[in-house]
């Protein structure tokens, strides 16, 4: 069993770790192998950190020998990798900028803390784009995140390199956190479910630096399931996996393509992600659900409400003034235009936001889920957000182009059905549910966006599951 240990799924893993037929040693070793064979083309992670893993399999192991199965923690032996935005003890946090100094965190993040207390064993820490603000990860500190079914493409962010390790086996599943579609985009770009919680079910999840509390931690995985199962370690006395036992009831779901960008940057979706959302109707008609447009009215001061929230926390970064050109042109314009912003901005913004929240959830309870693609195009290729269509390797800080406004509207483009479901804290999924060769593993992965109301982090996940995902 050990050579085959990535094909099987977390809970396959999880069962095999729980019932002693596979060791944590081996589990770390057979995935630290294969993110030394991987890792050089995909780039998924920053930092491996193996001797830890393997110190900390041993230790589990020995738990495992003194301990009945049910005296275990849930998820026992686990290997998992964590976005380098997040704090692990002993281990450098980048947040994928050269502007900063790389020490070794002092403490676990929350978490981080908390998963470990579920078991899990971190095998190092995965890229990210600077700070976590762009749906790309590419930055200064290491080689771009690539798309493990093609990998000319990105894969998405900002917690693309966690997607790419999880599509490529080489982690089970893993934790992203998601600010504005950090998990849905790259879950969508590399074939995988990605769950959005909503706001506050996940507490240790939650951001500094983050005044509208966009940001919440959540599942990247290859199956519904997969993703359950980290709920339930995610949340304390939760029964998600188990809850997939039963089939959601006959639901009402509206689909709609309106936008919360459109007035700011016209787009019109590529034809794979209509063809997607198509896939998607049929996939939930056949499931026994009745699917109708919805039309949906966004206030047109949203994009600059939402990005002065958005990049509050990057203007309060502490980063010494000689380093301060060390940051990516995105970085540096949206610090510059953070610190120039007036408190009453901030506050002007953050009520508007509110409001657009109250809003947007009362057009959405007419309906018991929405759906809409998860993107508006197929994974993009690595340099494109930065216009340096550069084959791989970091860039030199003089030799990164600086049209920030232009990557954040392309940005805007790619994910415009992302951001304003954090501004309502609704919890959301990513369903791969189309491929542009025309089956599972052919071409580009391109899926959809199921949103529900607060609390329906199950209905979400049973949903994922009854449509075989």
């Amino acid at each position: 069993m050990p050579e085959e240990l990535h094909s099987l799924s977390a809970v396959e893993l999880r069962d095999a770790l729980r019932g002693g037929q596979v060791s944590a040693v081996e589990a770390a070793e057979h995935f630290l192998a294969r993110i030394g064979q991987l890792n050089p083309l995909l780039a998924a992670f920053i930092t491996v950190t193996a001797e830890q893993a393997i110190e900390q399999a041993h230790a589990a192991d020995a738990r495992h020998s003194r301990s009945r199965t049910g005296e275990l923690p849930l998820l026992h032996g686990m290997p998992l990798a964590f976005k380098d935005l997040t704090d692990v003890a002993g281990v450098v946090t980048t947040h994928g900028s050269a502007a900063l100094d790389h020490k070794p965190a002092p403490a676990d993040a929350p978490l981080v803390a908390h998963l470990k207390e579920a078991g899990v064993i971190s095998l190092g820490k995965t890229q990210v784009p600077e700070f976590g603000l762009t749906a790309y990860s590419e930055n200064r500190v290491a080689p771009p995140s690539r798309n493990p079914h093609a990998p000319s493409r990105s894969s998405g962010g900002s917690s693309g390199g966690s997607a790419a390790a999880v599509a490529a086996g080489l982690v089970p599943f893993a934790p992203g956190t998601d600010g504005g579609g950090s998990v849905r985009i790259p879950a969508a770009a590399c074939g995988l479910v990605g769950l959005k919680p909503g706001r506050g079910v996940v507490p240790s999840g939650e951001s500094q630096g983050d005044p509208a509390r966009l940001v919440v931690a959540g599942p990247l995985a290859r199956t519904a399931a997969d993703a359950a199962l980290m709920m339930d370690a995610l949340v304390p006395d939760a029964r998600y996996l188990a809850a997939l036992e039963r089939e959601p009831g006959k639901l009402r779901i509206g689909v709609t393509l309106d936008s919360p960008w459109s007035a700011t940057f016209p787009f019109t979706p590529d034809q794979e992600a209509l063809d997607a959302l198509a896939a998607g109707e049929r996939l939930l008609e056949h499931a026994g659900h009745t699917v109708g447009d919805a039309a949906i009215r966004y206030d047109n001061r949203y994009p600059d409400a939402f990005t002065t929230a958005w990049t509050a926390g990057v203007g309060s970064a502490r980063i010494s003034p000689h380093r301060e050109a060390l940051l990516a042109p995105l970085t540096r314009t949206f610090r510059r235009r953070a610190q120039q912003r007036s408190t009453a901005k901030l506050s002007e913004a953050l009520g508007f936001l509110r409001q657009f929240q109250h809003d947007t959830v009362a057009q959405y309870a007419e309906w018991d889920l929405m759906l809409m693609p998860a993107l508006a195009q197929t994974p993009r290729p690595v340099g494109w957000f930065t216009g340096t269509g550069h084959g791989g390797e970091r860039w030199p800080s003089a030799q990164w182009p600086g049209d920030a406004d232009g990557d954040y509207r392309k940005q805007c483009e790619f994910a415009p059905w992302s951001s304003m479901v954090n501004v309502c804290g609704l919890p959301a999924i990513s369903l791969p549910v189309h491929w542009t060769g025309g089956a599972q593993g052919q071409g580009l992965p391109i899926g959809i966006q199921l949103v529900g109301p607060m609390g329906s982090e199950e209905l979400l996940l049973q949903v994922g599951h009854q449509l075989g995902l």
